[in-house]
């Protein structure tokens, strides 16, 4: 991968910073998801980086695959740490263990069919159900094209797998993969840029990546300083309440 794929995902990184706050996730329009890095020729991909997290969703292998998937999206680089150092797979997890997880402010009644991209998701799976399902399939599909399950292939067999993902071209069976990429992706940026009290952005990597400066109590006396540098680090709603 060129050295410009990767300055164009840290700017599409910043980009999308902009649009995503500190609050769960939502799916589609009703309720609160590539780029890559570059490889290594058939460099390994590394295990899990260990956690002071009990998984409340996810079992054990459903954990190591999302901890590669989030890894490839986000991935660690010259700029610095990626999804997995700071902890978006446990921000999932924590989310799909919730209301959310349990499509509580979805409308789930059929008929379900393919909708228009206006219409926003159409499907009758609960977003658990969802990534459930999901990333059984992506096992399945990694097991299938190589031998071994998910986070066990190289980083650049992860990558094609995303990408074929991404472009709906791996069976889900009545998953369509694109929609459950297009999840974990939205999932990703928001566990990357959320606020830390939900898990994810630990040491507030996101926002030091994107130089946002958190949720201080008051910027009243710094709105007419044009062109001033800010100095103060990123504040949490946890570090203010």
């Amino acid at each position: 991968m060129s050295d410009n794929v990767v300055h164009q995902r840290r700017i599409f990184l910043r980009q999308v910073a902009a649009a995503v706050g500190a609050v769960p996730l939502s799916l589609g329009a009703t309720a609160g998801i590539a780029a890559t890095a570059p490889v290594s020729g058939g460099a390994v991909a590394p295990d899990s980086v260990p956690i002071e997290h009990a998984w409340r969703f996810f079992n054990g292998d459903e954990a190591r695959a999302v901890e590669a998937a989030v890894a490839r999206i986000i991935p660690t680089d010259d700029t610095g740490p990626g999804a997995r150092e700071a902890g978006v797979a446990v921000f999932i997890d924590l989310q799909l263990s919730g209301a959310w997880g349990d499509g509580a402010q979805l409308y789930r009644h059929p008929p379900f069919m393919v909708g228009t991209p206006q219409q926003g998701y159409q499907l009758a799976f609960t977003p658990a159900e969802m990534f459930r399902l999901g990333f059984a399939k992506l096992d399945e599909s990694a097991r299938k094209a190589h031998g071994v399950a998910f986070a066990d292939l190289a980083v650049q067999q992860q990558d094609e797998l995303l990408a074929l993902a991404e472009q709906g071209k791996l069976d889900f069976g009545e998953l369509p993969s694109a929609v459950f990429f297009g999840a974990l992706l939205d999932a990703v940026m928001e566990g990357f840029f959320s606020d830390p009290i939900y898990g994810g952005n630990r040491e507030k990597i996101g926002w030091k990546l994107v130089g946002f400066p958190g949720v201080h109590a008051s910027y009243a006396n710094d709105i007419e300083r044009h062109g001033v540098e800010w100095t103060r680090p990123p504040a949490s709603i946890g570090d203010v309440s």
